[in-house]
C-alpha cells in the first residue's frame, strides 16, 4: 500500500510539472496534429484524438511496467 502511495504522489508530480510547463514544452497534449476540430459560427468541437491515443500508450506501458514483477 505503501508503494502505492508513492508511486501515485510521483506520477502527480510529474503530471503537475507538465501542466505548469505546458505551454513551453515542444508536444502540445490537446493540440497534436490529428486531433478533431470542427468551428462553426456560433460553436465549435473539439475531440483530442490523437492525443487520447498517445495518453493511452503511455498509461499502459507505466501499468504494464508496474505490474512486472
Amino acid at each position: 500500500m505503501g508503494r502505492m502511495l508513492i508511486g501515485l504522489g510521483a506520477v502527480l508530480i510529474v503530471v503537475g510539472l507538465l501542466v505548469m510547463l505546458g505551454e513551453r514544452l515542444p508536444i502540445r497534449l490537446g493540440r497534436l496534429p490529428g486531433d478533431i476540430v470542427i468551428r462553426g459560427k456560433n460553436n465549435s468541437f473539439y475531440f483530442p484524438v490523437v492525443t487520447c491515443f498517445l495518453v493511452s500508450a503511455v498509461l499502459s506501458l507505466l501499468m504494464w511496467l508496474l505490474n512486472r514483477r
